[in-house]
């Protein structure tokens, strides 16, 4: 299975995902989309199944000497979510990465700021939180997404995504009530190897996308 790029993703989650609520399995949701490239597949889930759309802002913790090995991830506030096992294969500790962290939140922050114009996060609290990307590789990203989301009291958590490692699904068991993912490839390297179109998106897009959903 490939998609031809984001939105066709979107559509087919989106189908998956509207029977769930035809059956009375997905009550009351708000989508967040894991920026940037979970927005256009989240903007489709969301308007099928008539629900709100935001961004659940996450960064990303790199390796000091290479910021492409995530060790870990941030969400909002909250405290850093490490990959323990990560930490002591390389020697780590979380305070000789406070500087990294300290740039990553405030890059976090001025996504947020960014992207949400103003308006207030979105209020979960009795609701389904419906947590979307694009994909996932290790979960780390992810892990951090679902655990800060739970912090505000949700009814339910799901994790939506058009494809996923089956090392992703092992590594967030317990974390999301479901997972609703279109295929598991037996043989995973990243998550671009299934989209035919995988270009980086732009703040301006993910700024535009949001402003419609929201009437802007």
């Amino acid at each position: 299975m490939r998609f031809q790029d984001r939105r066709e993703a979107g559509r087919a989650l989106a189908a998956r995902l509207v029977e769930r609520q035809r059956q009375g399995r997905l009550e009351d949701p708000v989508v967040l989309a894991l920026p940037r490239g979970g927005v256009p597949v989240a903007d489709e889930i969301a308007g099928a199944l008539g629900a709100p759309l935001d961004v659940l802002v996450v960064r990303k913790i790199g390796a000091p000497y290479n910021p492409e090995v995530g060790i870990g991830a941030l969400v909002g506030d909250h405290p850093p979510v490490f990959d323990e096992r990560a930490l002591a294969i390389l020697g780590l500790t979380p305070e000789r990465l406070r500087a990294g962290i300290d740039a990553e939140r405030a890059e976090l922050r001025r996504r947020e700021e960014l992207y949400r114009g103003g308006r207030p996060a979105p209020d979960v609290a009795g609701r389904t939180a419906l947590v979307v990307d694009d994909g996932l590789a290790t979960g780390a990203t992810a892990r951090a997404a679902l655990r800060a989301v739970r912090t505000a009291a949700p009814a339910r958590v799901l994790l939506a995504v058009p494809v996923c490692s089956g090392q992703a699904l092992t590594a967030l068991r317990g974390e999301a009530d479901e997972i609703v993912h279109l295929y598991q490839p037996p043989h995973f390297e990243a998550v671009g190897q299934w989209y035919d179109d995988f270009a980086q998106l732009t703040d301006d897009e993910v700024v535009r996308t949001l402003s419609a959903a929201h009437g802007g």
